[in-house]
């Protein structure tokens, strides 16, 4: 497997790769797959693509760019696509995956345990990272709840939608952003657990990945959706938008790529492609933040040749990717780089004699833990 530095990435995209008929990634879920080729001269490969369930129509998008250039010539995809949890299980199961896409570091060090992940894969200045976001709060139309932060939707009578930490990535960022906001604003640990009780005391429901929370609350389930921001973005350009508030405190969602060990040749060419500027131009196009090593969570649109009404569906279409007041970061605020002790801190199982995580506990106490 190659590791390729930011620079040389920058340098791939900024080469003017040769044209070649185009195609697009379909998706499935676990054990389903979805296929399209391109047709040259040059060998066929097929990339099988496991990830978690956010990203599918970004990496579609990327699909149909990468098929353009002489590189993505004649590549077949195969995707599957759940929570992220799930599906990193499931590729330690047997499930084919040349690339992974997942929420969280901690899921693809779960392949790096099975053997089938170097575990250099997150070396590098982006540091294994190929999409951002921030944690957002939806709302029903008109907000008519007024929730403009995070004191607001633990108020009683507030029913929260947000998928599951058991199975989700995405629920993970949720909760350590709700966490941040109490401890990086003054508050105690003490009273960040209080906070995160009072939260999951008032979800009504605990989905199993990102994707199904925001198809739970479209449906009409809750007051209130924890979500990405690029998903509130994604809905909007399907013609099934719902409003959003940015927190004054949110988190830098940062979601790891890797290659597996047996992959195809082409894997390698994906991750650069994906690394690229063309690669993240098709992210900032679907709501997703472009990686930033210098400035996480900032946005330079020109950079990709994009223009603020280029991003359809952002809250403000004249600034889409608006600075947080106080972004988080796993680094420089939860101990990172990585999950390393905050997965047992907040996400512990409780078994082998461990504690239950702060996380597991509060959703225990709430009584959804099945849910």
């Amino acid at each position: 497997m190659r590791t390729r530095t930011i620079a040389a990435v920058l340098l791939a995209g900024a080469l003017a790769l040769t044209a070649c008929s185009s195609g697009s990634a379909p998706s499935g879920t676990p054990g389903s797959t979805g296929e399209t080729t391109t047709a040259t001269e040059k060998p066929a490969e097929t990339i099988n693509i496991v990830g978690f369930a956010v990203p599918e129509a970004a990496n579609k998008a990327i699909a149909a760019a990468f098929a353009e250039t002489e590189a993505g010539a004649n590549v077949t995809f195969k995707t599957s696509y759940g929570a992220s949890g799930d599906q990193s299980r499931a590729v330690v199961a047997g499930l084919k995956a040349d690339y992974v896409h997942l929420s969280v570091a901690t899921d693809v060090d779960r392949l790096v345990d099975a053997g089938l992940v170097d575990a250099a894969w997150d070396d590098g200045p982006n540091k294994g990272i190929v999409s951002t976001s921030i944690v957002v709060l939806g709302v029903r139309e008109g907000n008519p709840l007024n929730i403009q932060g995070w004191d607001d939707i633990v108020k009683p009578g507030v029913e929260i939608v947000t998928p599951n930490p058991a199975s989700s990535g995405a629920a993970r960022w949720n909760a350590l952003a709700a966490w941040g906001h109490v401890t990086e604003n003054g508050g105690t640990e003490e009273e960040a657990t209080q906070f995160l009780d009072a939260l999951f005391a008032n979800v009504v429901s605990l989905t199993n990945s990102g994707r199904d929370a925001t198809q739970a609350f479209l449906g009409g389930t809750g007051d209130v959706l924890l979500a990405y921001e690029n998903e509130a973005i994604l809905a909007a350009q399907n013609g099934q938008g719902f409003e959003y508030v940015i927190p004054e405190t949110s988190l830098l969602i940062e979601n790891p790529g890797a290659i597996l060990e047996e992959a195809t040749p082409a894997a390698s060419d994906w991750l650069d492609f994906v690394l690229s500027p063309d690669g993240q131009k098709q992210f900032a196009l679907k709501g997703f933040r472009p990686v930033n090593t210098e400035e996480p969570g900032a946005v330079d649109l020109d950079a990709y040749g994009l223009k603020a009404e280029d991003i359809e569906g952002a809250a403000d279409g004249s600034d889409p990717f608006p600075a947080v007041t106080h972004l988080l970061t796993l680094e420089a605020n939860f101990g990172g780089p990585g999950w390393g002790a905050i997965k047992d801190k907040f996400f512990g199982d409780g078994k082998d004699g461990n504690p239950l995580g702060i996380v597991t506990d509060a959703i225990a106490k709430s009584g959804k833990a099945t849910q």
